[in-house]
């Protein structure tokens, strides 16, 4: 049986985040969330490098969610389009 991943939300995401994503993308989104992030982690998102070693991120379109794995928790630090995500998320770590 698979390990089942907790997923947490910077308050950031929340608030800004969220809201600003177009509709169709946030079903996307959230659905990648849900079978990607919830199940098996570490074989979807890919390794960032530099400021954000650390970090992962899952590719869905444009949109760019960073994340980290702590024991069973997944906490989300951005849900961003790709040619702005990697500055914004910088400043909330």
């Amino acid at each position: 049986m698979a390990i089942r991943f907790d997923v947490v939300y910077h308050p950031v995401v929340v608030k800004d985040d969220i809201p600003k994503i177009p509709k169709k993308w946030k079903e996307k989104i959230k659905e990648a969330i849900e079978e990607k992030l919830t199940t098996n982690p570490e074989s979807f998102g890919k390794p960032l490098r530099r400021s954000l070693k650390g970090y992962r991120k899952l590719r869905v379109g444009d949109y760019r969610i960073v994340f980290r794995i702590q024991s069973r928790k997944v906490y989300i630090l951005g849900i961003l389009h790709r040619s702005i995500v990697y500055e914004d998320v910088s400043s909330r770590i």
